[in-house]
């Protein structure tokens, strides 16, 4: 498939000629002005590279150029320009506004040269984009399935966590979800440092140590360290690491942000936390939020209204996917499990909600060998099984 170029003109007839030179080695498109070019890039889009004039009345080719940058800011920008323009092409190059310029007239030997150095650039941009997702994508997912063989029971609550963060971020139209989302998925991965009956006592609600109490109060700050290098991840390190600040500015960490300069996601975990603990000790939801709007010291009273709006019981019901038993000798990798998968004497090696990956596949079938597996186990029926 050939790349993709747009040139953007007040001249007609310049645009007819780029596309009688160039139609053999590109997609060309062409627009009669700024507006019109805006237009093409919404409509037609994305480009590879966008070729514009500088002296465009209405609109110039640095305005037009900017407002591209923001729509669609992987395509490679180039500008024309006459002698008369050269400063303003400079600084509009230096402002990163630009790739390259061309001085009128440019030879169609010269826009060639100038379309593949675009191209390549562009393939350039788009090959280190997927190679990041790629490379995060992987990450997040190595360490939720550390987390969810590690611990299972605190996998279980952090897809509960992640349910009710995409609901109060919705109600309050924040943006970008993956990163609210992504902070209540990966809010307690600090714990997989924690030895595991450390946190069975913490999760019964056992009287801890002080040195089990400091370990504890500090998987915001190791969750933090395990992702703050990882490239995107930066902002989400950030909210997991104020997750269990006061609005008033105690808790941890100690100093630093108070009431909105904390990071709205970190405000957020704090409440959804304290009402997940809340409600698993067996106060109803409502009666919980109420007794947390009570502790403005606490927490953000904005979020918390929010919550006793979006996330009332009846607004919550869930429906079931539907799920057929499997025997361990029939899982497969991939499969979403419906039910927790648990050893015959009860102990819980992977909650339900997760899918199969090969590392839990591998303990399954280990456990099967050593101490047994409840049979069956539930996986559930996805679209396309059910079709068939």
């Amino acid at each position: 498939m050939s790349e993709r170029i747009l040139f953007v003109d007040d001249d007609a007839n310049i645009l007819s000629g780029y596309q009688r030179f160039l139609r053999k080695q590109y997609e060309i498109d062409t627009a009669l002005g700024g507006e019109a070019g805006l237009e093409k890039i919404e409509r037609n889009g994305p480009f590879s590279v966008i070729v514009t004039d500088m002296g465009m009345p209405g609109m110039n080719g640095v305005q037009f150029l900017t407002r591209a940058k923001a729509v669609a800011p992987d395509t490679v920008r180039m500008m024309l320009t006459g002698n008369a323009d050269l400063r303003t092409a400079v600084e509009a190059l230096h402002r990163g506004n630009i790739f390259r310029y061309l001085v009128k007239p440019a030879s169609p030997e010269n826009m060639a040269l100038a379309l593949e150095a675009g191209v390549r650039q562009y393939q350039l941009i788009n090959a280190e984009r997927d190679l990041l997702e790629k490379t995060l994508q992987g990450s997040i997912r190595v360490m939720m399935e550390i987390l969810a063989v590690v611990n299972p029971e605190s996998f279980g609550r952090v897809l509960a966590l992640k349910q009710q963060m995409r609901i109060v971020a919705q109600y309050l139209k924040l943006e970008p979800m993956w990163k609210f989302e992504l902070g209540a998925m990966l809010s307690q991965i600090g714990l997989v440092t924690v030895p595991t009956f450390v946190v069975n006592k913490a999760q019964a609600k056992q009287t801890l140590t002080p040195n089990e109490q400091s370990l504890m109060h500090r998987v915001p700050e190791i969750s933090k360290n395990l992702l703050i290098n990882i490239p995107r991840l930066e902002p989400v390190a950030e909210m997991i690491y104020y997750q269990k600040k006061n609005y008033d500015g105690t808790g941890f960490p100690k100093g630093g942000s108070v009431g909105r300069d904390i990071p709205t996601g970190a405000r957020i975990l704090r409440v959804l936390q304290d009402l997940l603990y809340l409600e698993g000790g067996g106060l109803p939801r409502m009666q919980a939020l109420g007794a947390m709007a009570k502790r403005p010291d606490w927490y953000d009273a904005d979020i918390v209204a929010s919550c006793l709006i979006c996330l009332r019981p009846e607004d919550e019901i869930e429906v079931r996917p539907p799920s057929r038993p499997l025997k361990v000798t029939d899982l497969k990798l991939g499969q979403k499990l419906a039910s927790d998968v648990r050893t015959c004497d009860g102990k819980m090696l992977i909650s339900s909600g997760h899918r199969i990956s090969e590392t839990m596949l591998a303990k399954i079938q280990n456990f099967m060998q050593i101490s047994g597996i409840e049979e069956p186990i539930e996986i559930e029926v996805e679209v396309e099984e059910k079709a068939a």
